[in-house]
């Protein structure tokens, strides 16, 4: 039977505080309790109750060493505890707690709740890198306060990744379709920075756990989600305009100079726009410089303007409805490929000096960042851009796409 007022006078006192505070970790890591524990800079109380432990003296020196089995025997032959080293800790400063087997039953927990969004991604190979960012950013970890917390607001970030890339719509909307809330996703929540970190890779932008309100609205537009009607806006230039809409006598009334339009005025607008060939560029400076070097006469131009917006969509929408074709340039880098790949997926288009060809031919010695993307409508230029490794950027061949739009107005297209 354990002595406890025995055992508190030999371990449980000030000075060997540090004595059990040892034993007690190694015996919440499995350690066995073998061998010494060593404390330096022992003061002369410390020495002193060590030897009353031990009944002789515990040596000299600016350290102090102490025989866990030595202590075990001490305590079971006296009486103290017969329970030996183990059950005296326990006795005087309560269970002890098996941190091995929390840490396998929090990762337990932590992969079920992680579960459904691995399912959802599973599929999904480019959102791959995105997934194991998250775990070593440690990010959900940090938004929830733990794997039960962490399993609702993954479940909801799974419903996110089913349904993106979406298609024009609200973010209230696609949040409320999604995660039962229209709020769900507004800024500042969890699964709101959740929920723009997938975008971007979705996107093919860097990894990041948030940003600035123009970077979120630019996120959330490259994946057909907007913010609202307004704010989400298309560039054009040349687009023939009709006599019958608000939107049409607009463009009519400035051709030859670039034009905004809002995703509100494209989404009223509802008859299709007739244009012919549309050339779509990448860069708002392609409009300046066709509208000041041909002006009136400029063919049609719509700019996407990096990463297509909901208003983009829209505008591509109707004029593919109108029976346009579309030629594409973009810059010859792993983003603008990437572009050109969703503009392509979404409405198809022939190479504008898109090609390896046009990108062997282009003088540049940028350096060429990031991972390589494929180029279906040419399988050369990944090949091309991959072994030159530099970046052409649509302002080094503003002369080149000036002489097309040219030839253009002088053949009557």
């Amino acid at each position: 039977m354990t002595d406890a007022d025995r055992l508190r006078r030999l371990l449980g006192g000030p000075d060997t505080a540090w004595l059990v505070k040892r034993v007690r970790q190694r015996l919440e890591r499995g350690g066995a309790l073998t061998g010494t524990v060593t404390l330096a800079g022992a003061v002369p109380a410390q020495r002193r109750a060590v030897e009353l432990l031990l009944g002789r003296r515990a040596g000299t020196g600016a350290s102090l060493s102490v025989s866990l089995d030595e202590v075990d025997r001490v305590l079971r032959g006296s009486g103290a505890s017969p329970g030996g080293l183990a059950a005296a800790v326990e006795i005087l400063d309560g269970p002890v707690r098996d941190l091995a087997r929390e840490q396998a039953a929090a990762d337990t927990a932590w992969a079920s709740a992680f579960g459904p969004l691995d399912e959802a991604i599973a599929a999904r190979p480019e959102l791959a890198e995105w997934r194991g960012r998250l775990d070593s950013s440690g990010l959900v970890r940090r938004l929830a306060s733990g794997p039960e917390d962490a399993a609702g607001l993954l479940r909801h970030l799974a419903s996110v990744v089913r349904a993106l890339p979406a298609s024009g719509v609200p973010l209230g909307l696609f949040a409320a379709e999604t995660c039962g809330s229209a709020h769900a996703l507004d800024d500042g929540r969890p699964l709101a920075t959740l929920a723009v970190s997938c975008a971007r890779a979705l996107g093919g932008l860097p990894f990041r756990a948030d940003g600035g309100a123009e970077s979120r609205r630019e996120t959330w537009a490259a994946v057909g989600v907007h913010l609202d009607e307004l704010s989400s806006t298309v560039l054009c230039l040349g687009l023939p305009g009709d006599a019958g809409t608000a939107t049409g006598r607009m463009l009519a009334a400035m051709r030859g100079e670039p034009v905004s339009l809002t995703l509100r005025q494209l989404r009223r607008h509802t008859a299709p726009m007739p244009a012919g060939l549309v050339r779509v560029c990448e860069n708002p400076v392609v409009l300046t410089a066709s509208a000041d070097a041909l002006g009136p006469a400029c063919p049609p131009l719509v700019c996407c303007n990096g990463r297509p917006s909901a208003a983009v969509w829209r505008l591509l929408e109707l004029l593919s409805e109108g029976g346009a074709e579309f030629a594409y340039h973009g810059d010859f880098d792993w983003g603008g490929v990437a572009i050109a790949a969703a503009v392509r997926d979404r409405v198809g288009w022939q190479p504008w000096r898109y090609d390896a060809a046009a990108y062997r031919e282009a003088a540049s010695d940028t350096p060429l960042a990031g991972r390589p993307s494929l180029t279906p409508w040419d399988p050369a230029l990944v090949t091309a851009m991959t072994e030159r490794g530099v970046r052409v950027e649509e302002e080094q061949v503003l002369p080149d796409l000036i002489t097309d739009l040219r030839a253009d107005v002088s053949s009557g297209r």
